[in-house]
């Protein structure tokens, strides 16, 4: 697979706390289906981490695209199910770089 690396920062946004947990359920089902579906197409997850220290944001998720356009398919699927609805986020994504 290509290097393509999607590293995404998230904190929830305040009204997410005001969800009920049973909303909550229904929008962490609807997001693990996109992951799902990015992992049938090839993706690999590398994990998701809290983050300890000062920072702005309380995760990070990194994951591996065969593409660019993987990851922005990726992402434009999260954010079509509601996903930056309930989070606060930051992305990056970066290409292997030759080390020779």
């Amino acid at each position: 697979m290509n290097g393509t690396i999607w590293i995404s920062y998230a904190r929830p946004r305040p009204h997410w706390y005001g969800l009920d947990e049973a909303v909550k359920a229904e929008h962490l089902a609807k997001w693990a289906s996109v992951a799902a579906a990015s992992l049938a197409k090839g993706a690999e997850s590398l994990g998701r981490y809290h983050i300890r220290g000062q920072q702005d944001f309380e995760t990070t998720e990194i994951w591996r695209f065969a593409s660019p356009e993987q990851a922005f398919d990726h992402w434009s699927r999260l954010t079509a199910a509601g996903y930056n609805q309930w989070f606060a986020f930051m992305n990056n994504v970066g290409e292997a770089v030759d080390a020779g």
